[in-house]
C-alpha cells in the first residue's frame, strides 16, 4: 500500500472519530436554568403586585357596581310625557372619572397611611368607618375588606417570606375583628375588678387593610396606590360590561388607554400628602347614586 493510501485511511478514521464524538455531544444533557438563575422578577414584591392586581383575586368586587347601576337607572325619566327619555345621557366615559375621583378622595389617604404604618390599621379603620355616611358603600367596603383579610391569613401570609414581626401587625387586628361585638354584658364587672375593657371590634374596611397588606408584601407606596385605584377601575369596567354598556373589547381598550393612566397618576398626586383627617367626598352625587341603589325595583349588583 502506498503512502498516499495510508494517509487517506488515517484521514477517514480521524473523520469517523470526530463524527462519533459529535454525535455523543448532541445526546448529552442540555444545561437547564434553575429559578435562582433566571433574571425574571428577582424582586418578590413584583410577584405580589401581580397577585393583588389580578381580577381573579376573590374580593367579591364583581358583586358591586359602585353606583354605576343606579347612575344608569336614574338617568331615565319616570314620566312618559316628557319629550326626552333621559334626564341626562348616561356615559361611562363621564362616570369613570367621577367614580375614581370619589374613590381616591375618600379612601386612598387611608390606604397610604396604613402602608406607612401597618400598626395603625385598626385606628385608621375606625376613622374611615366614622367618615362614611353612605350605608350601602360602607357594607361594600367591609365585605371586600374582610375578604382581603381572609386572603391574607389563608393564602398570602403562609406562602410569603414575611417576618413574624410583620405578621403580628395584622394578627392583633384580626383578633379584635373576631372578638364579641359587644362587651356591655361584662363591662360593669370588669370595671369593678379594675380590668381593661376591650374596645369594640373593627369593621375591616378595604382601604386600610389593602395598604397594610401591600406594605407587608413589599410593595412600594406608589405601587400600592396605583394598584388600589386600578383595581377599582377594573371593577367598574367589568360592571359596565355586565350592564350591557359595551363589550369586552371596548373594556380592554378603556383599561389600556392612556387617558386612564394619566387620570390614575393625577389622582395619586392629588391625594399623596392628604391626611386622613382631610379625606372627604369630592363628588357628593356619588353618595346619592350609591345610596339610592337599594331603591331600584330590579338590580343585578349589591351596590
Amino acid at each position: 500500500m502506498t503512502c498516499g493510501g495510508k494517509a487517506a485511511i488515517e484521514h477517514q478514521e480521524q473523520v469517523g472519530k470526530t463524527t462519533e464524538s459529535s454525535s455523543q455531544d448532541t445526546t448529552s444533557p442540555t444545561l437547564t436554568l434553575t429559578p435562582s438563575s433566571t433574571p425574571l422578577l428577582q424582586d418578590p414584591s413584583h410577584h405580589y403586585l401581580l397577585l393583588l392586581s389580578d381580577s381573579a383575586l376573590p374580593l367579591g368586587s364583581f358583586a358591586f357596581s359602585s353606583g354605576l347601576e343606579s347612575y344608569l337607572a336614574h338617568a331615565r325619566r319616570t314620566t312618559p310625557s316628557s319629550s326626552s327619555q333621559y334626564l341626562y345621557k348616561p356615559s361611562f366615559t363621564s362616570f369613570l372619572p367621577l367614580s375614581l375621583s370619589s374613590y381616591a378622595s375618600t379612601t386612598l389617604p387611608f390606604a397610604l397611611a396604613a402602608h406607612r404604618d401597618p400598626g395603625l390599621t385598626a385606628e385608621l379603620d375606625d376613622i374611615l368607618d366614622a367618615s362614611i355616611i353612605c350605608a350601602v358603600g360602607r357594607r361594600a367596603s367591609i365585605a371586600q375588606g374582610r375578604a382581603l383579610l381572609s386572603i391574607w391569613e389563608k393564602s398570602l401570609a403562609p406562602s410569603s417570606a414575611v417576618s413574624a414581626d410583620a405578621r403580628r401587625a395584622l394578627e392583633g387586628y384580626s383578633a379584635v375583628l373576631r372578638s364579641p361585638s359587644s362587651t356591655t354584658a361584662g363591662q360593669n364587672a370588669s370595671e369593678e375588678e379594675g380590668e381593661e375593657v376591650l374596645p369594640p371590634p373593627v369593621s375591616a374596611h378595604l382601604a386600610p387593610l389593602f395598604g397594610a397588606v401591600a406594605r407587608l408584601l413589599g410593595l412600594a407606596a406608589r405601587q400600592t396606590a396605583y394598584v388600589f385605584l386600578f383595581s377599582h377601575a377594573k371593577a367598574l369596567v367589568s360592571a359596565a360590561v355586565r350592564a350591557g354598556m359595551f363589550g369586552p373589547y371596548q373594556a380592554q381598550k378603556i383599561l389600556a388607554g392612556g387617558e386612564l393612566r394619566v387620570l390614575l397618576a393625577d389622582l395619586i398626586e392629588r391625594e399623596w400628602n392628604v391626611d386622613v383627617e382631610h379625606a372627604a367626598q369630592s363628588v357628593p352625587v356619588m353618595d346619592l347614586w350609591i345610596g339610592r341603589h337599594e331603591m331600584l325595583y330590579s338590580r343585578i349588583f349589591n351596590s
